[in-house]
């Protein structure tokens, strides 16, 4: 049983920097702020501290950290292995225990949770008991903070509202999945044209014939097994390439490569831990894959180094199907890569330009990393708007723009559905004879329970939403990213991968239906929802129009990172480079009514062309 928390307690969130998912971390961070307690969330030397806790001068770093802060409940996050979960956080707990940091030892800490893998919390729950509170990430944000010690009269009341939409389609979405009327959804043929499988395949042709034959949406997915020998994983995702093409449910791979393989492709790995994902490290691995996925079109992950080249290196190996950039992320500030925000703008022009010579399309892999960062809806939607403008002024011809609803997972539907209608609104403004744009929607990346039925319930219920985004176009969306609904448990295999696609598949269908007959809302007359969606519209608009009267080139390198050092997009979450970074970091941001607004000192959302003007003309 874990004490009431005080009113004048304070939270410290850590994690082994092998772990690169910190979503929850922050989430959970900004919800106890919300309820009026300070929170430390440990930036990257802690996270290594962590990661090799049992070196002397780590112990004393993570104790020195606690007790600056004066932190009283500590948090532990490990999303990998259960194993590797189990064995870092026992060292954690068994040092701390020595170096009497508990309560009942006199130290400060009067309570340590963890957060991770259902299998985790099993083991972490086996082994201390009632001691360590555990999170799944199934919790809502009421019982997340019940769990947690917040006494109820510290919840503001904004957390404990619901939303209409999203509880109808859980309703739809439970009655489809209790049929089991998707198990019997066969894939859908899109094999009629002359470069069908080879390497002269495109993802326009394909998308070309897929809407002549009025087909769903075509179904990309993120596939790669866990296993660190390097030429067992190799053999093994091989053989599910083989499963996946031969069931034909799977139009689209995604490589699940490696940190390493994105950041040393080519280099001497010597012990370098992989990080988990497919270890690729030449042409070769690159080509037998390419050669084990026939016919699916294959992409993957842009390097975090040199990265031109090896996207030159992809169109010659895997004939890449679109390549995937993230031009202010996968750098020195979220640790997924070595340059620094202006190289890695640099790079990525630079990349711009190769991919516009191949006629390839091109995805921005960016706002939902501005919102796993705190950022607010506006900026969500400007840091893609902005994407799309930079891709067309560089020669991108097409544009594939990834929508991640459910980011945060707390977001209503209403509010999910305005963001990503308002963003898709203004990059279609863009369209012309030499410039069109693919919808991609999908789940958020922590969206999905760990109950796997449950979590089978909520992927019909996103598939639903994505068919609302464009609810009068039946051709849209183009593509669907489909999220297994084992994200929240474990890596998907193959069987797992089909199952989900056949959920995404029923879903639309059966909800296309059900609206026609009148018995689901049709969301496009939907007064909230368009009220929103002008709302976005306008204010990105205004604050495009001032980025472009007062940042010279904004969509150059230069331009672009001057956007962002100036704090037009906030990251309050930001771990690293807060002081590079520091007008982007000093704007607080709080989820109210299902939307992530910035607000001021009071609680009150700021006006965000106000706000862009108190930066651009202080």
């Amino acid at each position: 049983m874990v004490l009431e928390v005080a009113h004048n307690e304070v939270f410290g969130f850590i994690r082994p920097d092998v772990d690169a998912h910190t979503l929850g971390i922050t989430s959970i961070g900004k919800l106890l702020e919300k309820c009026g307690y300070r929170v430390f969330i440990g930036d990257v030397s802690i996270a290594k501290a962590v990661n090799s806790i049992s070196k002397l001068d780590n112990i004393s770093l993570l104790c020195k950290w606690i007790i600056d802060n004066r932190i009283t409940r500590l948090g532990f996050s490990y999303r990998l292995d259960p194993h590797d979960a189990q064995y870092s956080f026992g060292k954690v707990y068994h040092l701390l225990n020595t170096k009497k940091l508990f309560h009942d030892l006199g130290g400060s800490l009067k309570a340590i949770y963890f957060a991770g893998l259902p299998d985790s919390c099993k083991r972490i729950k086996q082994e201390y008991h009632n001691r360590v509170p555990v999170f799944m990430g199934d919790e809502t944000q009421i019982e997340t903070l019940k769990r947690i010690g917040v006494p109820e009269r510290k919840i503001p009341t904004s957390i404990q509202k619901g939303s209409k939409y999203d509880d109808e389609r859980m309703l739809f979405a439970r009655n489809l999945i209790n049929s089991g009327k998707y198990k019997f959804q066969l894939p859908f043929d899109c094999s009629g044209y002359s470069t069908y499988g080879t390497n002269k395949d495109t993802l326009v042709e394909r998308i070309r014939l897929n809407r002549i034959l009025g087909n769903p949406p075509l179904t990309r997915a993120h596939v790669g097994p866990y296993n660190p020998n390097y030429k067992e994983a190799l053999k093994e995702f091989k053989s599910w390439l083989k499963t996946l093409s031969e069931t034909k449910f799977l139009d689209i791979i995604s490589i699940g490569s490696s940190q390493l393989s994105q950041s040393d492709f080519g280099l001497d790995w010597k012990n370098k831990p992989n990080g988990g994902g497919v270890p690729i490290n030449s042409e070769r691995d690159l080509v037998e894959i390419w050669e084990a996925s026939r016919p699916m079109l294959v992409r993957t992950y842009a390097g975090t180094r040199n990265i031109p080249n090896l996207a030159k290196i992809y169109e010659k190996t895997i004939n890449i199907a679109w390549h995937a950039l993230s031009f202010w992320w996968f750098n020195k500030i979220d640790g997924r890569g070595a340059y620094s925000v202006k190289q890695n703008l640099e790079q990525h022009i630079e990349t711009l330009i190769v991919i516009a010579k191949t006629g390839k399309p091109f995805e921005p892999n960016i706002p939902h990393h501005f919102a796993f960062r705190g950022a607010d809806d506006y900026t969500y939607v400007l840091s893609a708007y902005l994407a799309a403008i930079t891709a067309k002024k560089h020669g991108i011809r097409y544009f594939v723009l990834q929508i991640m609803l459910n980011t945060p997972k707390y977001t209503w539907g209403v509010q999910d559905l305005a963001k990503a209608r308002a963003l898709l609104k203004l990059v279609r403004e863009l369209e012309d004879n030499s410039f069109k744009v693919f919808l991609q929607p999908r789940a958020g990346l922590d969206y999905f329970s760990p109950d796997l039925e449950k979590a089978k319930i909520q992927l019909a219920a996103v598939s639903a939403m994505m068919d609302d985004i464009e609810p009068e176009n039946m051709n849209s969306p183009d593509i669907i990213h489909v999220v297994s609904y084992s994200e929240a448990v474990k890596l998907a295999t193959p069987d797992i991968i089909n199952e989900s696609i056949q959920i995404t598949l029923k879903s639309i269908i059966e909800y296309r239906k059900q609206k026609h007959h009148g018995s689901m809302d049709n969301m496009i007359n939907n007064i909230e929802v368009n009220e929103r969606t002008n709302d976005l519209e306008k204010e990105v608009k205004a604050i495009v129009n001032l980025i472009e009267k007062n940042i010279p080139n904004p969509f150059t390198a230069q331009g672009l990172y001057n956007i962002f050092e100036k704090g037009i997009m906030p990251v309050s979450y930001l771990w690293e480079g807060r002081a590079e970074f520091k007008n982007a970091v000093k704007w607080e941001t709080s989820v109210v009514n299902g939307v992530v607004s910035v607000i001021d000192e009071r609680g009150n959302p700021i006006n965000p062309s106000e706000r862009i003007k108190s930066i651009l003309f202080k």
